[in-house]
């Protein structure tokens, strides 16, 4: 088996970006927060850091190469190695970061645990999505379960001793959620949930004794469409009173999916009520479900966003490791005692930068969403929460439909970098290109991200969160742009272009949406990556600012310092100068588009 590549957390990068540019110190002083002095948040970047790299980075490739395999005993079984590593994260209480101490949770922030999941994926992509899952249906139950249903679930959910899974897709019904067809049946105290999903990730492992499947069902008498759907907790074996497990639930894992990427984590086809049904229990009120479920979805997207930064990050480390060590010919410019490394040679500089760039850009709208989602839910003042929340729900579409395609990208520039051996498997980059691939997929595709972009953010609003947002970036270009350092002038003026080419797009959406709204629609992942780019300049903007002011009191860290207006530079001579024709095809490409037959574009069927 080919050894495993080594992956080392950027603690410095992401401890900045955390002080800087998420206003850690602001986030830990809000209320429920008092345990996240600074010197816990050293405690656990560290411990997560050295989990990262020592116990889940190791297993990447193992999970890659032997995968998941459905046993014989209708188990899905894992990879070697990761039911140890499961159990350092139960021993940690590490599943528990984010969550209320009342249920056995740390009560630290969720940018804390942004960080941490951060590097987790990075180490280990198909290992941390059970992890992430877990939460996000924590999240689900705490928000909208019942008193009991807390007191029985989320202790040993919050623990890690159970995994928790969503359970949303079918076979006839992907993004479609109006043709869900499992059912759900009133049975005294419970319900009988019968049906078939699909796409479930972790929906059956071995490496805890229950799993809690949050499953999307229709009562008998439930309205049509999607607000005739309830959401039920389903577990794999039902739980009695006292906590403990008792008889198997019907809930089989019919198959395991063979896919591009991410082979170790198991992605099951679950059938409910084979023999009568599963017993599921409701969370709330009943035709609510689709409503609840999105709490899960908008933890998981923010998530899947944060995998595209994750999975760029790892794919970086190993481009640039073997740029440096890789000699091809001697590099233009070459003088003796410089390395031949083709880390030298012009193109390969370019490739590498872009990617350490748009890293860069992505951590920093990502830790920003991630404090502002703790803001919304902790800050005393209702106003406070209020923005707060209008943010976290601009930036998660962006967020999730850019930072995963800049991510494939970026593990695509890996495979570039190492040229003809990045196509061979044994060197491990192409597993980051394949793991990568799903990420622009599920949880919404980059198409249903910018839709919602466009119609519940951009045209529900008319356009006012989206344009205070651009009032708040062209503010701090405008600011740069008079600045005495030459990387921050060139960057702020470039900033400033760019909002104004967002706004140009913008306009027009509000105005085509009243004409023809397939127009908009067309437009909407062109719209959502112009919006990522100029967000990924206004944060590479932010740290330039920050780290230039830092460097003028004293700070004695000058090399990792003056690297940030020097990326924020590049960034701005290299990506913002693309909102122009971003700009140009929202507003020129979408009726080239539309306008034409489906024959005329594609000839007869």
């Amino acid at each position: 088996m080919t050894a495993a590549t080594p992956y080392t957390p950027p603690q410095k990068e992401i401890r900045f970006v955390l002080d800087h540019l998420a206003g850690m110190a602001d986030v830990a002083a809000l209320p429920g927060f008092e345990d996240a002095s600074p010197d816990m948040v050293d405690s656990i970047l560290g411990e997560a850091a050295k989990i990262a790299e020592n116990v889940l980075a190791p297993l990447n490739r193992i999970g890659d190469i032997q995968g998941a395999k459905l046993g014989t005993d209708g188990v899905a079984h894992t990879a070697e190695g990761w039911g140890v590593a499961w159990q350092a994260l139960v021993e940690g209480g590490w599943n528990g970061l984010p969550f209320d101490p009342a249920h056995g949770g740390m009560g630290l922030p969720n940018l804390l645990n942004t960080a941490v999941q951060e590097m987790w994926h990075s180490a280990n992509m198909a290992f941390a999505l059970c992890p992430m899952l877990t939460q996000g249906a924590v999240n689900a139950v705490q928000l909208y379960g019942s008193e009991a249903l807390k007191d029985l679930y989320l202790p040993r959910m919050i623990s890690g001793e159970w995994t928790g899974t969503m359970n949303i897709t079918e076979p006839q019904a992907g993004s479609d959620l109006a043709a869900t067809r499992s059912r759900a049946v009133p049975n005294g105290d419970h319900y009988l949930v019968t049906g078939q999903k699909i796409f479930i990730t972790y929906g059956d492992h071995d490496l805890t004794e229950n799993i809690v499947h949050l499953v999307l069902a229709r009562l008998p008498d439930a309205p049509a469409g999607v607000k005739g759907i309830s959401l039920f907790v389903v577990p794999k074996f039902l739980v009695e009173p006292d906590g403990s497990l008792g008889a198997r639930n019907q809930v089989k894992c019919v198959s395991l999916e063979h896919k591009l990427g991410i082979h170790g984590s198991p992605t099951a086809v679950l059938s409910f009520g084979d023999e009568g049904g599963a017993a599921g229990f409701l969370v709330g009120e009943p035709n609510r479900g689709l409503e609840y479920m999105f709490t899960m979805m908008n933890h998981a997207r923010l998530n899947v966003a944060m995998q595209g930064l994750a999975i760029a990050e790892r794919a970086y480390q190993q481009a640039l490791a073997y740029a440096r060590d890789r000699v091809q010919g001697k590099p233009l410019g070459w003088s003796e005692g410089q390395s031949k490394g083709i880390v030298n040679h012009p193109d390969v500089r370019r490739l590498l930068m872009g990617m350490k760039a748009r890293i860069e850009a992505m951590r920093g709208i990502l830790y920003t969403a991630a404090a502002a989602v703790d803001v919304a839910h902790h800050h005393a003042d209702e106003a406070a929460r209020d923005r707060a929340a209008l943010l976290v729900d601009l930036l998660t579409p962006i967020a999730k439909g850019w930072c995963t395609e800049t991510g494939q990208q970026l593990a695509s520039d890996s495979v570039q970098v190492h040229g003809g051996m990045g196509f061979i498997e044994e060197t491990g980059a192409a597993q980051h290109l394949r793991d990568a691939r799903i990420t622009t997929i599920y949880e919404g595709t980059t198409a249903i991200q910018a839709n919602d972009l466009i119609n519940r953010k951009i045209l529900r609003d008319g356009g006012v969160t989206a344009n205070r947002l651009l009032d708040e970036i062209a503010a701090l270009g405008g600011e740069l742009s008079g600045h005495a350092d030459d990387a921050l002038r060139v960057t702020g003026a470039e900033l400033v272009s760019a909002v104004h080419e967002a706004r140009q797009a913008i306009a027009w959406v509000l105005t085509a949406a009243k004409q023809d709204p397939r127009l908009p629609a067309a437009a909407s992942v062109t719209l959502l990556e112009l919006m990522g780019v100029v967000a990924g300049g206004w944060q590479l903007a932010r740290a330039a600012k920050v780290a230039v002011g830092r460097l003028a009191e004293g700070d004695a860290d000058t090399a990792f310092l003056s690297a940030k207006p020097l990326t924020a530079h590049f960034y701005a001579t290299h990506v913002l100068p693309k909102a122009a024709a971003l700009r140009a095809t929202v507003i020129n490409g979408s009726a080239s588009v539309m306008a034409l037959s489906e024959e005329q574009l594609f000839g007869a069927a």
